[in-house]
């Protein structure tokens, strides 16, 4: 409703309940890491766990419509959906500021964005899943080496 680009209609989108502010989208056994997105960014994140899961790393896909209404949910909810244990990665088409109450890391931007064709913008700024790909096998990484 708020993009001016054209985003797809996502499997496990109808009836997902958004009320709770947020909601896992595309789960797997004993994920190595989540990915987040509040709203365009969520197909972003598919097609990453996609990428992913071909080079041998299981991704959970969680789509956070509402910081306030997950932050209103019980702790165990907030859990199941976004375990303590597992890194996780947001991906912001805008400020970075607030993610670190539930990620590790964060695909933003913290400055003015740029002009150009919605596509093009965004893939400058790191906006695929090639990158947010990229960004969570460091995360992952990043955590072993410094856990």
């Amino acid at each position: 409703v708020l993009t001016r680009q054209g985003v797809p209609v996502l499997e496990g989108t109808d009836g997902a309940p958004v009320e709770r502010g947020a909601y896992v989208l595309a789960d797997v056994d004993d994920p190595a890491v989540v990915l987040v997105g509040t709203g365009s960014e969520v197909a972003v994140c598919v097609e990453a766990a996609r990428l992913l899961a071909e080079g041998g790393l299981a991704a959970r896909v969680v789509s956070m419509p509402s910081w306030d209404l997950f932050a209103d949910q019980d702790d165990g909810y907030q859990n199941a959906v976004l375990p303590p244990e597992v890194p996780t990665l947001a991906v912001e088409a805008g400020a970075g500021f607030g993610w670190d109450r539930w990620a590790d890391d964060s695909v933003s931007i913290d400055r003015y964005g740029a002009s150009a064709p919605g596509d093009v913008a965004l893939a400058n700024m790191g906006y695929t899943p090639d990158n947010v790909a990229e960004r969570a096998r460091q995360l992952v990484t990043y955590l072993k080496e410094d856990g």
